[in-house]
């Protein structure tokens, strides 16, 4: 099962984390684990190449089935656009858990 964290302080969206894999096939057929991976990196990309922001990245792929793990700037953590791509973050990871509950958990920290 892959377990998605947003962190929050508040409101405010300070980082997430993501652990595991799905289990819904085998590697490179999963579309649970593309999916959430899609998510994952396609926010990360945002952050770094459209809106500059820094952040701190942890990736390890032995840890847990896999480990992704980004904690914002404080200057990223008050900017409106990087609150609001990681909202999007969220929605995605609820939409994906939404459809495929026996193999994503999102929680809010």
């Amino acid at each position: 099962m892959i377990h998605a964290n947003i962190i929050r302080n508040g409101k405010v969206i300070e980082g997430f984390d993501i652990t595991g894999h799905a289990g819904f096939a085998k590697a490179g057929e999963d579309i649970v684990c593309a999916a959430v991976s899609m998510l994952a990196i396609n926010t990360i990309n945002t952050l770094e190449k459209l809106l500059k922001q820094k952040f701190e990245l942890v990736e390890d792929q032995k840890k847990n089935g896999g480990l992704l793990q980004v904690a914002l700037s404080d200057e990223g953590q008050n900017d409106p656009a990087v609150q609001l791509i990681l909202s999007s973050l969220e929605l995605g990871l609820r939409d994906v858990e939404q459809s495929y509950p026996k193999y994503i958990k999102t929680n809010i920290n």
